[in-house]
């Protein structure tokens, strides 16, 4: 019986490994279930919805420091900052595996060079201890804003004057220019991957603005521009400028906010070879000055700036045509969004200080889990679990 036992205990932690996920107290995603018998170090159970690996929110902040918010990520409650790091105020942050971190750094002047500041995560605590060599250097006439993470690839992408930036991240976290880096755009400060590293997508803000479409080759991280890119924002008349951008869990749609015109535009992806085209109706109404945005699970959220709102919707997932959430926008102040890999939660910096809300799987509609935790405010969020 006991060699029975530890047979099937084994072959369990094989399947567990198989589907990606990790061991009781392990630095992967959310556990579903618990391989081996009960564990009192984390209230493991055998198939049990138990044993969650610790998670942190952490905060480039207008105050030019980092904050490590830690999560409960079984109730998605806020802890206050446990610790801080000084940084610099930018509009880039993203996490590669979980283990380390980068920021973009802008230049003070026209002299200098933009950089990416890098730190590894010790997931016990959320602490950040700086990787040797950073800050690493984007080269002359850079001004590096927006980031996004490849973990298959150990890639950066670093939104840049007329350029994207790629970098390649070595098992200590150290950053080197990627072959064929820079991948010339046009004025871009934001760009997103889709879920499956397939395809980056960045928001271009030169009159009368578009989004660039590139493939990623699975192996090295290197960009392709996709055929037709850049891709119109809209066929009307006048200036659609688009700033934050994001694609839905599904890999199938790019939404990106218009701050002048108060509007999201949508956009269908192309399996295939990852072309844009408009979704009907796009692009959507939002609140004033939107800002921000995070898509999850079928829905997607928006900050708009100066009406305190954040607007909610729901993904037809068969076209990508939004329809407001039942009680949207709302009163929700928010600034920057960002949500948990399993979309349970929706973490904002708002004007009342940093809060997390439960969003309700089948409605969409956003609960506060526990109170604000005192802060005075992000210009970027990035989930690390």
């Amino acid at each position: 019986m006991i060699r029975d036992n530890v047979r099937i205990a084994g072959v369990l932690l094989v399947i567990a490994a198989a589907i990606g996920i990790a061991a009781c107290g392990g630095n992967g995603n959310p556990i579903t279930v618990c391989p081996l018998a009960s564990s009192s170090s984390c209230g493991c159970a055998p198939g049990s919805l138990a044993c969650l690996a610790p998670a942190y929110l952490y905060a480039a902040g207008i105050d030019g420091k980092i904050s490590v918010f830690p999560v409960n990520a079984s109730s998605g409650v806020l802890s206050a900052a446990a610790s801080t790091t000084t940084a610099v105020a930018t509009l880039g942050m993203s996490a590669i595996n979980n283990q380390f971190l980068y920021i973009s750094n802008s230049p003070s002047n026209v002299a200098s060079q933009a950089t990416i500041d890098a730190w590894s995560v010790n997931l016990s605590d959320g602490a950040l201890t700086t990787v040797s060599g950073s800050p690493f250097s984007l080269g002359l006439l850079s001004v590096g804003q927006g980031v996004a993470a490849n973990s298959t690839a150990q890639v950066l992408y670093i939104a840049d004057a007329g350029r994207i930036d790629a970098m390649k991240a070595d098992s200590s976290g150290a950053l080197t220019p990627l072959s064929g880096s820079p991948y010339l755009t046009g004025g871009n400060l934001y760009l997103t991957l889709d879920p499956q590293n397939r395809f980056l997508f960045a928001s271009n803000d030169d009159p009368p603005g578009s989004v660039f479409a590139f493939t990623v080759d699975a192996t090295s991280g290197a960009l392709t521009p996709v055929a037709g890119s850049p891709f119109a924002i809209s066929s009307s008349s006048g200036n659609r400028q688009p700033a934050a951008i994001a694609v839905d869990l599904t890999g199938q749609y790019v939404y990106t906010v218009l701050p002048a015109t108060n509007q999201v535009a949508a956009f269908s992806i192309a399996s295939a070879s990852g072309a844009l085209s408009p979704v009907a109706g796009s692009p959507f109404a939002t609140g004033n000055s939107p800002v921000a945005l995070a898509a999850v699970n079928g829905f997607l959220y928006v900050s708009n700036a100066k009406d305190g709102t954040t607007s909610g919707y729901s993904i037809d997932l068969a076209t990508g045509v939004l329809t407001p959430l039942s009680g949207s926008p709302f009163v929700i102040p928010a600034g920057p969004l960002v949500t948990d890999p399993a979309g349970r939660f929706l973490f904002a910096s708002t004007a009342a200080g940093m809060m997390a809300f439960t969003i309700d799987s089948s409605s969409g509609a956003l609960t506060p889990t526990g109170l604000p935790v005192p802060y005075s405010g992000a210009g970027v969020l990035t989930y690390v679990q």
